[in-house]
């Protein structure tokens, strides 16, 4: 897979995409994540990429010709587009496990006061939020989604990983509460059933208490 984004602040994503799950699967050869910055494909010397919005308002407007030409070097014909913005479609686990199985992705993060409305109708596939709430721009978004699809690329988790988790969505459930060493620690103990060795009684307990968990949490 390919994963490529589109940003003014190219630096944010330094960190993220250096350690953890993410980098181990870069450096697996499992994933290519590319960031670009918009403004390398302006012509002019202050590199602008916004303009003030026709009809008067505040703020500048991301401008459509720039954008242009961004994504006509970097698509192909296996990419999907996709523009980052309030307004989108909320992103979920299930769209995340759609994602990744596309071999070429294209984000692109907004700012300022957004984008010119000939981007969203003409040059992208789709829109996606992560939540009903606004951002500065979309770098966090982009991290967020990247990193949703990128650890259900196949052969980065363990299977038992892949299969509690394929449960979790299948259920629609919170994961089970989990405990380690020490046994008891300040008067608190860890629940008699998961010293037993019964994996069956344990995996009806853990069962249980995530449904009753996750009903107490959407109440």
């Amino acid at each position: 897979m390919k994963i490529d984004i589109i940003t003014l602040f190219p630096d944010m994503f330094t960190g993220p995409f250096d350690t953890s799950m993410l980098k181990k699967a870069q450096d697996n050869g499992l994933v290519e994540i590319s960031v670009h910055n918009l403004r390398d494909w302006t012509k002019d010397r202050h590199k602008t990429v916004d303009d003030r919005p026709y009809g008067g308002g505040p703020g500048m407007v991301l401008r459509v010709d720039i954008v242009h030409k961004a994504l006509s070097k970097l698509k192909n014909q296996n990419s999907k587009v996709i523009l980052l913005s309030p307004q989108g479609e909320t992103f979920s686990q299930k769209k995340a496990g759609k994602l990744s199985k596309l071999e070429h992705i294209i984000l692109l993060a907004g700012h300022y006061e957004g984008f010119d409305e000939r981007i969203n109708e003409h040059l992208v596939d789709e829109e996606l939020s992560i939540g009903n709430y606004v951002l500065t721009g979309g770098e966090l978004p982009a991290m967020v989604i990247t990193d949703a699809i990128v650890r259900l690329l196949p052969g980065l988790l363990s299977e038992e990983a892949r299969e509690q988790e394929s449960f979790s969505q299948m259920k629609n459930v919170f994961d089970y509460p989990v405990y380690t060493r020490p046994e008891e620690f300040n008067g608190w103990k860890v629940p008699e059933i998961l010293l037993t060795g019964d994996h069956k009684k344990i995996n009806a307990w853990r069962e249980g208490v995530a449904l009753e968990k996750t009903k107490s949490r959407k109440r």
